[in-house]
C-alpha cells in the first residue's frame, strides 16, 4: 500500500541540523534503535515538510529528505518571550534545577509546547516560545516500516489508536 492521507505509517528515523553552508551536523535524535513512530498522515501531526516526503512511498523504503524552516518548525520570531510560573511546567523531575538552555514543555490552550529557558529564578521561568528547532533546516533519514488504511475512529480524532498511537 502506497502512504496517502488517512494512512497510518510506521517509520524508522534520524535527524540532524544542516548548516548555512549545508553541512550536516551530528544526529540529534534516532527511533532506529527501538520502536517506529507511528503517524496518522494528512492531519499536521509531524512538520509539513516530512508528512509531505513520505506521500507516495511504501513499507520498507528507505529514503533521506532535507526539510527547510518553512516547512519544518517554522521561522524564529524575534520577541517571543514570556515569563510563566514554574508550576506551569512540565517536569519529570520537579526537583530539577532549571538552567538556561534547557528544553521544557509548557501547557498552552493549543496544547503542549516544548519552549527554551532563557532565565530561571525561584518561582518564575522566562520562556523563548519559538520551538528549540524553528529557524534550522533539518535533515532526515528514514524507513518506512509499515503502511496500513487509519480506522474511521482514528481519521474523525486526527491521530493514531492502538500500539504505537493513542489509547482511549
Amino acid at each position: 500500500m502506497q502512504i496517502e492521507n488517512n494512512s497510518v505509517v510506521g517509520f524508522h528515523y534520524r535527524l540532524c541540523k544542516v548548516d548555512d553552508e549545508g553541512s550536516k551536523g551530528e544526529w540529534m535524535e534516532s527511533s532506529f534503535d527501538g520502536d517506529p513512530v507511528f503517524c496518522l498522515i494528512g492531519h499536521r501531526n509531524i512538520v509539513a515538510g516530512l508528512e509531505k516526503s513520505m506521500l507516495g512511498k511504501r513499507a520498507g523504503e528507505e529514503f533521506s529528505i532535507t526539510v527547510t524552516p518553512e516547512e519544518g518548525y517554522g521561522l524564529r520570531k524575534e520577541g517571543s518571550v514570556q515569563r510563566v510560573p514554574i508550576k506551569h511546567l512540565h517536569l519529570a523531575n520537579k526537583k530539577q534545577k532549571l538552567m538556561p538552555g534547557m528544553v521544557v514543555t509548557v501547557q498552552t490552550d493549543q496544547g503542549s509546547r516544548n519552549m527554551v529557558v532563557i532565565k530561571a529564578g525561584k518561582f518564575n521561568v522566562d520562556v523563548d516560545m519559538n520551538h528549540p528547532l524553528a529557524g534550522a533546516t533539518l535533515h532526515y533519514e528514514l524507513k518506512v516500516d509499515s503502511v496500513r488504511e487509519a480506522s474511521a475512529e482514528e481519521v474523525t480524532h486526527r491521530h493514531v489508536h492502538g500500539p504505537g498511537g493513542h489509547h482511549h
